[in-house]
Formats: structure tokens, C-alpha cells, sequence
């Protein structure tokens, strides 16, 4: 099943049309999603609040801090409360500390978390991908690009993120075969022990905030420790991260290009690319366009009274899927019944579809 059909698409440039600004004075509710971040691939999400908007007749606040900290993101949260918006949809940077200030704008409106999830809150639902099966997908990328094992470096942001958290444990314990695994230190506690792969520099490379020389930089410095080791996987497990993990090998060690197995998540345009031409294995990519147009029907159900819509546990799991150059591995379904894998170039033409570029 198509991209577009499963998104109930029929004419998505229309989606990117709408203006996501409030129209004041328009007398509909408005209602406010924030990401965490200014990353180019939240225009998906826009796209499908903006279409939701339109369908549910809401005036949509659609924001995005920059940069993406969590006091930025906190001065945007309080600015649209204060413009009267009705429900929240939010993609919490740091759950842990940010939960009193979730809280506190809970007893004002209603909250829900999309991408990212602050479950120890009082906001209503999640509205996201569940990202410990994400992770695993990202693990199986892993052993099948080295199936007899070898090094592999973790490449995120922030680990105080829950998304962080979760797609990191998912990958390990994917190789090691258990839940929750915890790894041996090998090696003069150079690496940890995952079943038949080392984890390098644990828990994980971090950059933020200074992810646009960090992220690159961590990736350096992961391929100068490892030079001599054969079999190295470098996992990114944010947009930005495969990127910079392929800027740098292509710098660094251009002659081990496809060798150095690349394995990402998201779909930045360069890690897709990098796809198709063989020099990163595959990603695992979310379905943002529905964080945006699930959350946006959820608030305005919210907005006006209608609280029958919320699930009874809270959680509203969206779809992911895994991307690969030819797309053959024979993955289970998603819940939607849509082959999990796809080739790159297919995935790409519905990616131009759903942003209105054909």
C-alpha cells in the first residue's frame, strides 16, 4: 500500500498551502503544536496539522524552536498558552525536568506529547512511534549488514530525550537477544558486550547542543579510534546524525565507503540519498505527517468539550517503516497492513508526493 493511501491523501499540496499561522478573530479554537527543534523534516508534521486544521475547522499554531533547548522551547510553550490556544500537542526535550512545567500547563489545557513522550506527566496522550520496536528495526539493519558481528558506535543528541533513551535500548537489545540488555564490559572496559557486538564509547556519542559541529566531530573521532577494526556499524539515531556520520566518513575514509556500514533513522534527504547510491545500509523512518494530523484532530476534539476520543492508555502509536536500497527483506506488516520495507526510490517519490514537489 502506497504512502498516500495510507495517509488518505488526495491532494496533498494543499496541505502545505495552508498557512499554519493563527488567523485571529476567525472565532474558531485554536490549538498549538510545538516540536523540539527546527529540523527541516517537521515540515512533514506541519503538512498534516495544516490539513487537519482544515478538515476539523481549528485555527493551527504550529511552531518551532530554535534552538532546540529546552528553556527556547518552554519561552515558545508560554507564549501560545498566552495567546489563548485551547490544547497543546508538544515534543518534550527533556521529560525528566520539564515534567513539573508539563504539568503546570496541564492544569491550564489539555497536553498531548507527539514524537517524543513525557509519560510520568499529566498530559492526556502520546501520539508517536514506539520507538523501543523502532530501535529493534534499527538493531536488525545492524545484523544484517554484520551478521558475524563487530563495533558498533551509538550517534544522538540528547539521551535525557525518551525517544533517545528508547531507540538506543531497542538497538542493543536487538543484539543481544534479551529485553533490557545490559552490556559486559570487554576489553579493559574499552567497549561493552552486546551478543556478538561491541558497543564503542557507551552509552552513546551526544552533541547537543552544539550538534552542527558536534555531531561531525563525534563521528571523527569514533573513525579515528576504530581505524584498524574491520567490521564497524555507526548508528545515528536522529535526522541530523547519518548525515554527519557520512559527511565524515567521506572525508576520513572515503576508501572504506559502504564498508563502514551506515546505519540511520529519519528521512533526511542526504541519508536517502546515501541510500540509493550504497553508502548507508537503510534507515528507519516515522510517519511525522501523522504526528501532525492525529495530533491536530485529537486537540480539536479536545478543544471543543470531546474527551471520548483520548485512548484509555494514553497512547496513540503510529507506524514506522525501514528503508532500504531495494527494499527486499521480507519484514512483518505495519499495523495498517503495508509492507514494512520499501526501496528508497519508491519511498522518495512519495516523500515529493506528500510535500507537494510533484
Amino acid at each position: 500500500m502506497r504512502l498516500l493511501r495510507v495517509l488518505g491523501l488526495t491532494a496533498l499540496g494543499v496541505a502545505l498551502a495552508l498557512s499554519p499561522a493563527c488567523s485571529g478573530g476567525s472565532g474558531k479554537p485554536k490549538v498549538a503544536f510545538v516540536t523540539n527543534n527546527s529540523d527541516p523534516s517537521w515540515s512533514i508534521a506541519e503538512a498534516g496539522a495544516a490539513k487537519a486544521a482544515k478538515e476539523e475547522g481549528v485555527d493551527l499554531v504550529f511552531r518551532k524552536p530554535d534552538p532546540g533547548d529546552a528553556a527556547t522551547q518552554k519561552e515558545v510553550i508560554d507564549t501560545v498558552i498566552n495567546q489563548g490556544v485551547k490544547a497543546l500537542a508538544v515534543s518534550v526535550i527533556d521529560p525528566k525536568n520539564q515534567a513539573p512545567y508539563i504539568d503546570e500547563i496541564a492544569a491550564k489545557v489539555p497536553v498531548l506529547t507527539q514524537d517524543n513522550d513525557a509519560p510520568k506527566t499529566k498530559r492526556l496522550c502520546y501520539i508517536g512511534t514506539d520507538n523501543i520496536e523502532a530501535g529493534k528495526a534499527v538493531g536488525r539493519l545492524v545484523k544484517e549488514a554484520m551478521p558475524n558481528g563487530g563495533i558498533i558506535a551509538i550517534f544522538v543528541g540528547d539521551l535525557a530525550a525518551l525517544n533517545a533513551q528508547q531507540r538506543r535500548q531497542g538497538v542493543l537489545d536487538e543484539l543481544a537477544g534479551v529485553k533490557d540488555a545490559t552490556g559486559q564490559k570487554v576489553d579493559d572496559g574499552k567497549f561493552e558486550q552486546y551478543g556478538k557486538y561491541k558497543l564503542y564509547h557507551y552509552p552513546a556519542y551526544t552533541d547537543m547542543p552544539e550538534k552542527d559541529t558536534k555531531a561531525k566531530e563525534n563521528a571523527v573521532d569514533a573513525l579515528t579510534a576504530l581505524q584498524k577494526e574491520k567490521n564497524i556499524a555507526l548508528i545515528g539515531l536522529w535526522a541530523y546524525n547519518p548525515p554527519a556520520i557520512l559527511s565524515a566518513v567521506e572525508d576520513k575514509a572515503r576508501d572504506r565507503l559502504g564498508q563502514i556500514k551506515i546505519i540511520a533513522f529519519d528521512e533526511n534527504p542526504r541519508t536517502l540519498e546515501g541510500i540509493a547510491n550504497g553508502h548507508i545500509v537503510g534507515t528507519v523512518v516515522q510517519n511525522p505527517y501523522q504526528f501532525g494530523f492525529k495530533s491536530v484532530q485529537l486537540m480539536s476534539a479536545l478543544a471543543k468539550g470531546d474527551k471520548s476520543k483520548v485512548p484509555a492508555d494514553g497512547l496513540m502509536p503510529v507506524d514506522f517503516r525501514i528503508i532500504t536500497k531495494d527494499g527486499g527483506k521480507d519484514y512483518p506488516e505495519t499495523v495498517h497492513g503495508e509492507k514494512m520495507s520499501i526501496p528508497v526510490d519508491k519511498f522518495r517519490d512519495e516523500l515529493d508526493h506528500l510535500l507537494g514537489k510533484k
